[in-house]
């Protein structure tokens, strides 16, 4: 049910709890293969409220569509809506082409490929890079290189289906290990469009243990992106400190070798803080304003990096994907 998936996505967009989104997108799949007359023969006989995946709220949402009425639900979330951006930075949100950092259920997502996808598509993009995370972060369910070959056949299929128009980036988010190593085979890292690269772990560690290992990564020349860079928190129950680091040298280590400095839009995140933002500007870095999507809602949280970008001067030339995905793909290395 098409109000359903729109439930889910307005309530992932507001950052609400995985437990209420679930519940929709639960009852929208419960249904999804049912034809409608067959949904409003249910609801007359209430034979509805007693199929698997289907509860009390999700059922009198489907009732009040099946009556022709966009449900009441529905109606509340779409009157809160998102706040009017400002000009520099509706413009900015205007010059995006893609995302380039999002999970699937493959790793700690919570929807599958196609259906980032198809919301990716519904948004305007003209490209989204799927970057699961890799093999140590294993409270993500993190791909080993058979999984991630296996999700890159799956690319390179859902690719040839959509033909022209829309292309599916293949991608990772890999772990920076504590040495600086990357925590995923090189071979099958040359082999991907796009590499984000982010410390997950010992995100207390000293200052100059921290620069090294960042300094280490960054000098691979795997690396594209270098995601969320301070892996703070500044919401939820979460909450965590900057890494420290020597930013001068980190950015200008990143301008050097051509890695972007990810602008990470995820409300938890607001990752880099405006400050070493504005510093990596000064550096001459490149950029990638970036949702880090958990779900496909999610996907429509740019606006939070837009906002950020805009306010701190980044250039829409040197953000990658306001580029063309060609042009990105041939300055990825």
């Amino acid at each position: 049910m098409a109000d359903l998936r729109r439930i889910a996505f307005l309530l992932e967009r507001a950052h609400e709890s995985t437990y209420r989104v679930r519940a929709f997108r639960t009852a929208a799949a419960a249904l999804v293969r049912r034809t409608p007359d067959e949904i409003a023969a249910m609801v007359r006989s209430g034979e509805l409220k007693r199929l698997k995946g289907v509860g009390e709220v999700t059922a009198r949402c489907v009732a009040e569509s099946v009556a022709g009425e966009e449900p009441v639900y529905l109606r509340r979330l779409e009157a809160i809506g998102s706040t009017p951006l400002d000009e520099a930075t509706a413009a900015l949100r205007a010059a995006l082409k893609g995302d380039c950092h999002s999970h699937t259920d493959a790793s700690d997502g919570g929807s599958p490929l196609r259906e980032m996808v198809e919301t990716a598509q519904g948004l305007g993009h003209d490209y989204l890079v799927i970057t699961d995370h890799s093999p140590r972060l294993t409270v993500a369910n993190g791909l080993s290189a058979q999984r991630l070959r296996a999700q890159l056949e799956q690319i390179a299929e859902l690719n040839a289906e959509l033909g022209t128009g829309f292309r599916v980036l293949t991608g990772i988010e890999v772990d920076i290990n504590e040495d600086g190593s990357l925590d995923q085979d090189p071979d099958l890292l040359s082999e991907l469009d796009l590499v984000v690269a982010s410390v997950h772990s010992k995100l207390r560690s000293p200052r100059e243990e921290m620069t090294e290992r960042m300094l280490t990564a960054i000098e691979n020349p795997h690396v594209d992106v270098l995601g969320h860079c301070t892996g703070r928190m500044v919401t939820g129950n979460r909450k965590r400190p900057e890494s420290q680091f020597d930013a001068d040298a980190v950015f200008a280590a990143c301008a050097a070798n051509g890695v972007a400095v990810e602008v990470n839009s995820r409300p938890e995140r607001l990752d880099p803080p405006k400050r070493l933002l504005r510093l990596a500007v000064e550096a001459g870095c490149l950029f990638t304003i970036d949702t880090d999507a958990h779900a496909p809602g999610q996907l429509d949280w740019l606006d939070n990096g837009c906002g950020r970008a805009a306010a701190c001067g980044v250039p829409t030339d040197r953000i990658l994907n306001t580029w063309p995905v060609d042009q990105l793909l041939t300055r990825a290395r």
